[in-house]
C-alpha cells in the first residue's frame, strides 16, 4: 500500500508512521481544538497509543483510516484527517484536526474534498458523512464549502445533538 495518500495545491497526505505520534498528540492534547470532538476532553497519551493501533487495523481491514495532513513544502505534520467508521458505523465518515496555527487557511476545505476525491475514485465510495456539533459554525462552513449537504440531526441518549453532512456520488446518465 502506497504511503502518500494525496498530494493538493497546499497539502500532503500520506499515512501514519511512528514518528507522527508527538505531532498527533499535540494536536489531539489541545484543549481548544477538541473542544468540539467527541466529548470535548484532549487526547491522553494512552487513548494516542491505541488510536495507532486501530489505525493501522483499519488500513489493513478497509486500505483507508486516519492520516497525516503535512504542507506542500515541509514534512512538518499540520494535522491529521481520514475516512473512518467510529464505533463499527456504517457509512464512512470524514474526520478532521488542524494544529490552531493552520486554521482559517482553508486547509481543511482542501482535505475534506481530497478525501472525498480519494474515497471515491480509490475505495469506490459512494456516500461519505461527517458529524458536526451544532454550535461548530466553522466546521459547518468547511463541510459546506467542500460540497457535503445537511442531511439530518443526530440526538444520543444522553441528549446531545449532532449535524450530519453527507455527500453523495451522482449517478452517471
Amino acid at each position: 500500500m502506497p504511503l502518500m495518500i494525496f498530494e493538493s495545491e497546499h497539502l500532503k497526505c500520506r499515512r501514519w508512521i511512528p514518528e507522527d505520534f508527538d505531532a498527533l498528540l499535540s494536536v489531539y492534547s489541545d484543549r481548544e481544538a477538541m473542544r468540539w470532538v467527541g466529548d470535548g476532553e484532549p487526547i491522553s497519551r494512552k487513548e494516542c497509543e491505541e488510536w495507532f493501533k486501530v489505525t493501522a487495523s483499519n488500513y489493513a481491514k478497509r486500505g483507508y483510516g486516519m492520516f497525516a495532513l503535512m504542507g506542500t513544502h515541509s514534512a512538518q505534520v499540520i494535522g491529521f484527517a481520514g475516512l473512518v467508521h467510529p464505533g463499527g458505523q456504517s457509512e464512512p465518515e470524514i474526520k478532521y484536526a488542524l494544529l490552531r496555527t493552520h486554521w482559517g487557511q482553508g486547509l481543511a476545505t482542501e482535505a475534506v474534498r481530497q478525501l472525498i476525491a480519494y474515497g471515491s475514485s480509490v475505495h469506490h465510495l459512494t456516500h461519505i458523512i461527517a458529524t458536526v456539533a451544532p454550535g461548530n459554525v466553522a466546521s459547518q462552513r468547511v463541510l459546506k464549502k467542500a460540497g457535503m449537504v445537511l442531511a439530518s440531526e443526530r440526538q444520543y441518549e444522553d441528549g446531545a445533538k449532532t449535524l450530519v453532512f453527507e455527500w453523495c456520488a451522482r449517478s452517471a446518465v
